[in-house]
Formats: C-alpha cells, structure tokens, sequence
C-alpha cells in the first residue's frame, strides 16, 4: 500500500476520533458549560482523551502487531497490550498532574489518581485494538498485491524461462550430438537421450509447485551441465562443485538454472579449461550460488543482456525471496561472475 495511502487513513481515523471527542465533551459540558473555561477543557481533553490513546495506538501499530500478533504470540500481545495501555495512562495522568496536581480532574477533585488511570487505560486500551485492526488492515492488503504482483510475474518469468529454457538451438545441438553418437556409441547416446527427456519434463511438471526440494534442482543442473558437454570435446570446459548437506533443503524451482543457461549461452572459446565455474554453498540458514564464466571480445556486445534479462531475473528473485536474498552480478576483465545467497528461517 502507498504511503500517501497510508496516511490518508490514519488521518481519516484520528480526525474521526477527534470528532467524536468533541460530540461527547459537547454533550457532557452542555449543562455547566459556562462553569469551564475553554483552556481547562483543552488541557483535560488532551491529558484524558489524546495522549493516552494516542501512544498506545501506535505502540500497537508499530510494535505489538509486528512482533507479537503476526508471530502468534497470543499471550505476550495481551499482557504488552495491557502494558502499552497502562504506561500510556501513566503518561496522561503525570500530564494531569502537572496541569491540575495530583488526582484532580474536575475541578471539584473527586476523580482519584487510580480511577483517572483506569479510565485513560480503557480509552488507551480501545485505541490500541484499532490501531491493531488497522495495522492488521494494510498488512492484509500488502499480501493481496504481493500476491497478485507474484503471480503475474511467475506467468511472466514461466514464459521466458521457457522460451530460454526451451531453445530451438540447444534441442537441435543436443539431438544431434545424440545421434551422432548413436552409431559410436548407443549405450552413451541413450543416456543422453534419458536426460533430455528427463529435463523436458522437470521443466514442464516440476516447476509449477512454489517449491522444490534443493536435490531436484541440483539433478537437473547437473544433467543440463551433462548434456552441453556434449557440444564439446573439453572434459574441462565447466567445473561445478556442491559444499554442505542439502537435506531437508527447499528452493523455488528454476531460480539458478537461467545463470548456468546464459554462462553457456555466452562463453566462447569452449576449449579453454573452466571456462564455466559453479559452485554451490549450503548451510542450514543459507545457500550460496557462485556461476562465473569467460567470454571473448566476439560475443561482449551479448554481454549487457546476458539471456532472458537481468532485470526480469531480479525481479523473480525479488518477489519469490523478499528481503532474503543478495544478489551481485560483476564483469570484469572478460569475466562475468553471478553470485547468488539466499537466506532462509
């Protein structure tokens, strides 16, 4: 929700509030009106009726919704809400007293100090709820369009991953390498074969569920990797290596493959050794994607776009991993290095 927005609707509540405040201050005084002067009814109203409200609605906004509320934290959002509302009360009624002195609300002084927090408590109290259910209120609204935004970008990014993914080039390379090593030799050839039908379909059916165990992803990769191998005579030409336990491990599918498609996609001379470099990093909080690669002068014009697009990568990245991932792209020295950490709970 925009901030403009946001403020709109605090704003619409507090001059609500505060025109109730005065429907009922008017109601109350209506009898006696010229027994009170203007300025004593400023200081009791905003001593009783703004002060204590006013702080606990947004300790609730602000601190008991985000760290007590949206973690389930039942028990310690009742006793901190009735902590917000008391120490708000405490507050108004310090301001009592130094208007008026101690418990002296009405200038017949027979409001007690302890009814005067008790009552400022209640006010402070129904406040603090509103500020819950407002706060509640645009946090709901926030996933809808998270989620909406999410979804229409999946379509976008599922589109262009498989259009990337799908290429005509790669399928016609890799069927014909299979077939030339038919007559060489069958046994590999079938191999081939058994992983591109298997990757073809770990891209049609596996990649729709939000998550994916890390191990499948892996397996794809490397049987990608196995399969461009085949387009050249180097067993050097790419390096990739696996650190950490990936048990248990989840990841939403196909989040690394477009940096591997685009490093082959992009680098020239296949005879050099590690040409292609992967690495990948898993710890119980964390997984750490490393793809360098080298390319020539030749194709450094390609370079700047580098496969389906940087900023469409982000942007998956960014809504399927908020505030828990960084990403850093370099390029220097006819070498174009990803690096990729992605946090978890």
């Amino acid at each position: 929700m925009k901030k403009s927005f946001v403020f709109v609707i605090h704003l619409g509540f507090w001059v609500a509030y505060f025109f109730l405040l005065f429907v009922i201050l008017a109601a109350a005084t209506m009898g006696f009106s010229s027994g009170i002067s203007p300025g004593y009814l400023a200081k009791v109203g905003f001593s009783f009726a703004v002060l204590p409200p006013f702080i606990t609605f947004y300790l609730c906004y602000c601190q008991l919704f985000p760290k007590y509320i949206q973690t389930n934290k039942t028990g310690l959002s009742l006793v901190y809400g009735v902590l917000y509302a008391v120490g708000a009360a405490l507050v108004g009624g310090l301001s009592l007293s130094l208007f008026f002195g101690s418990g002296v609300m009405f200038k017949d002084g027979s409001v007690s100090f302890l009814s005067e927090i008790a009552c400022m408590s209640l006010i402070g109290l129904a406040a603090g709820i509103m500020g819950i259910i407002l706060k509640g209120f645009i946090n709901w609204y926030d996933e809808i369009k998270l989620k909406e935004a999410l979804l229409e970008k999946n379509t976008e990014i599922e589109l262009a991953l498989v259009k990337a993914q799908l290429d005509p080039h790669f399928l016609f390379n890799t069927i014909n390498n299979i077939d030339a090593l038919i007559l060489r030799d069958p046994k590999v050839a079938s191999e081939y074969l058994n992983k591109l039908s298997e990757i073809l379909r770990f891209m049609l059916f596996e990649t729709k569920t939000e998550a994916i165990a890390l191990s499948k992803e892996i397996e794809y990769i490397e049987k990608y990797i196995s399969l461009q191998k085949t387009r050249t005579l180097n067993d050097n030409f790419v390096r990739f290596t696996l650190s950490g336990s990936i048990a248990h491990q989840m990841i939403s599918p196909m989040v690394l493959i477009p940096f591997i498609e685009n490093a082959f996609k992009h680098t020239g001379n296949k005879k050099a050794a590690d040409a292609i470099t992967i690495s990948l990093a898993v710890t119980d909080k964390k997984i750490v994607f490393e793809c360098q690669n080298k390319y020539s002068d030749n194709n450094k014009s390609q370079i700047a776009d580098h496969g389906i697009g940087n900023d469409l990568i982000r942007k998956r990245i960014a809504l399927l991993y908020p505030g828990k991932h960084d990403l850093s792209i370099t390029n220097v020295n006819q070498c174009y290095k990803v690096t990729l950490t992605l946090t978890h709970d």
